[in-house]
């Protein structure tokens, strides 16, 4: 699938991620009280836009400002993430079988989903157990809708032009202009039909972000430190 080429190398952010569930056990034993809820930031892009390198660098920029460990979860990771049960078990430890959250979470479903469903409400336990936890950055994974009952996360859009998400597609994955088109439509097809059918919502709906970056315009470099403004300065002093 020429997706895989755009998507960084899966055993580096699983590295991360170890080192993360390691502090954060860590933290826990230091702790007699419930600590104040850190961010929760999820990226959700138009396919052909550059959402990889972005929440990569936010990742650097946010453990840069608050000294703590942050962790970049999307759906690769998730998966080897069931294949490494030990990892699933510490992550799923914060989150009990009655979570309010995750019920709030899997009643949103919509009830005409049948495929895979067990799968993805799994991958959903995750995503809330560590958005539950903080300093964590989702990619994908509807992670603006799942995630919306937290009021210590932020969501943000990347969109773009058809004539640039398909000249970005050509250029990383080195096909014609033409196939590239092609792939990006296809991709953002699939894209829509899972999160109407299965998520009940529309996530081209900007009522669900608090900003929205059209990738024509402003470059990762810039989404990734506007992001990172925003979260530790005007969000954080209102709302974390």
């Amino acid at each position: 699938m020429p997706e895989n080429l755009l998507i960084p190398t899966v055993d580096l952010r699983i590295g991360s991620l170890e080192e993360y569930n390691r502090r954060q056990k860590e933290k826990a034993a230091q702790q007699y009280k419930k600590p104040k809820p850190r961010p929760c930031i999820t990226i959700s892009r138009e396919f052909g836009c550059e959402g990889y390198p972005v929440a990569e660098l936010l990742r650097e920029l946010m453990m840069q400002r608050t000294g703590d460990e942050w962790v970049l979860i999307d759906k690769a990771v998730l998966e080897e993430v069931a294949r490494r049960n030990n990892i699933s078990e510490e992550i799923l430890q914060t989150l009990g079988e009655n979570n309010r959250i995750l019920n709030e979470v899997l009643a949103t479903f919509s009830p005409h989903w049948k495929s895979d469903q067990d799968y993805f409400r799994l991958l959903s336990r995750h995503v809330v157990a560590l958005a539950e936890q903080g300093n964590v950055i989702i990619v994908e994974l509807g992670g603006a809708i799942i995630t919306r009952h937290f009021e210590h996360s932020c969501h943000f859009r990347i969109y773009g032009s058809t004539a640039f998400k398909t000249a970005t597609l050509a250029r990383r994955l080195e096909i014609e202009g033409e196939a590239a088109e092609k792939l990006m439509h296809k991709q953002q097809r699939l894209r829509d039909h899972f999160t109407r059918d299965f998520l009940d919502r529309d996530d081209h709906d900007p009522a669900l972000y608090d900003l929205m970056f059209n990738n024509d315009r402003i470059v990762p470099n810039g989404i990734a430190h506007t992001i990172a403004d925003f979260v530790c300065a005007g969000y954080g002093e209102r709302r974390i």
